[in-house]
């Protein structure tokens, strides 16, 4: 007879990588996440956050919890299909919407969950989703948990999305789903490209903009209007609120039948507790603050392009990078492992990624600055880099004519 927690007796990977001094996951940060972090009772520069726009400790983000959680309590005591929505639940939606160009919003316990009850909802057994191969595992879920089937192709390539959208049936309803931007190569989607995929194939079409948001856009308003495709050529832009709105949560936005419809037929949501109110409030201030402090997006990709010249500089591979997201690209696990932990032991925070978040054989690590990082913290931030891959042989050996072309590229 097979032993069902058989797989976790033999799951030895995390053990393994203990051992060596060499595991890297659920380590406890001992503060607020700022350009500095303290862990393990030592500062440390943060590039490793989500926190874009720096604004998870801004004094009006701080007030409006604590004035929430004064006037609500610190939950909602239930699913907001029953017995826990609030009036701050809806007018946040009212805000969603029109931050995002939208007649309609919906408000999600978490992101994941909101892709989960998205594509899973939408997707019938006549229909198919069809991801981009680097789209959040969130996506992939949700398309597996529906009745439908998922196709994928290549990454951030509309020849292959056409070629795959050739071979489906005219018959089947379709919905493409890409990322605005890629959470671990820190790339664009060529969503113009793919919107006009979309409307020659009769296909619906969904961004995640969980990384856009805040960050792209005159306004931060996202990858739509980035590229000026905020009207209806997206039937649906997804979000979270753990990034740039610096709290937790997700939503999506769109035509008012569409988002009704989540809102009634969703699982996800309809299953899960409200977002307690200390939350709701921070998201609908960030977005207050995002509108009327542009000069923190003009920070965040300053600082951006300083940090990625400077790998380039070094003869780091940041990849296609073009966002506050820069991979540097290492390939080998252990190799991977190795330079996270000589970062770590002299001081920068980061994130190692190596399969299945990435390909095998395409480790890296994951960094990624905030809007509130100084020119100071991302100098010294560089050199502990040149430093320590320095020391694990990691730089390729290239004269000063091939690195001045690689700061110029």
């Amino acid at each position: 007879m097979s032993d069902l927690f058989e797989k976790c007796f033999k799951f030895t990977t995390v053990r393994d990588l203990q051992a060596v001094g060499l595991f890297p996951y659920f380590t406890p940060i001992e503060s607020s996440q700022e350009p500095e972090v303290t862990v393990r009772g030592k500062r440390m520069i943060m590039l490793g956050t989500n926190n874009y726009l720096g604004l998870s400790t801004h004094p009006r983000m701080r007030q409006a919890a604590i004035e929430a959680v004064e006037k609500y309590g610190t939950g909602c005591a239930g699913s907001r299909f029953l017995n826990g929505n609030l009036d701050l639940h809806q007018k946040l939606e009212e805000k969603l919407a029109r931050f995002k160009h939208r007649e309609a919003a919906l408000l999600f316990a978490t992101g994941y969950q909101a892709n989960l009850g998205i594509v899973g909802c939408l997707l019938g057994k006549n229909d198919i989703l069809i991801a981009d191969k680097l789209d959040h595992a969130s996506i992939l879920d949700g398309g597996r948990l529906s009745y439908g089937q998922v196709e994928r192709f290549k990454h951030n390539d509309p020849d292959d999305l056409e070629r795959t959208l050739q071979k489906i049936p005219r018959d089947k309803g379709k919905l493409i789903v890409v990322d605005g931007v890629f959470s671990m190569e820190g790339d664009i989607c060529p969503l113009p490209q793919v919107v006009e995929l979309a409307k020659r194939y009769r296909a619906r079409l969904m961004v995640d903009d969980a990384h856009g948001t805040g960050v792209l856009g005159k306004d931060g308003r996202g990858t739509c209007e980035h590229f000026g495709l905020e009207d209806s050529d997206v039937d649906l832009i997804m979000g979270t609120c753990s990034k740039s709105l610096a709290s937790v949560g997700g939503f999506v936005c769109g035509s008012k039948d569409i988002v009704d419809f989540l809102r009634y037929q969703s699982r996800s949501m309809i299953f899960s507790a409200a977002l307690p109110p200390a939350q709701v409030a921070a998201i609908s201030t960030a977005i207050d603050i995002i509108l009327e402090e542009p000069e923190r997006r003009a920070n965040l990709w300053a600082n951006a392009e300083n940090l990625r010249k400077g790998f380039k500089g070094l003869g780091f591979d940041t990849n296609a990078s073009q966002t506050p997201i820069i991979p540097i690209i290492i390939g080998e696990d252990i190799k991977t492992f190795q330079l996270w932990k000589l970062l770590f032991d002299n001081g920068i925070f980061v994130n190692p990624v190596v399969s299945p978040a990435t390909p095998p054989g395409r480790g890296l690590i994951r960094t990624s600055v905030m809007a509130t990082h100084t020119e100071e913290q991302i100098d010294r931030a560089l050199d502990i880099f040149k430093y320590c891959a320095e020391k694990l042989s990691l730089l390729p050996s290239r004269s000063p004519k091939a690195l001045e072309n690689a700061v110029a590229r």
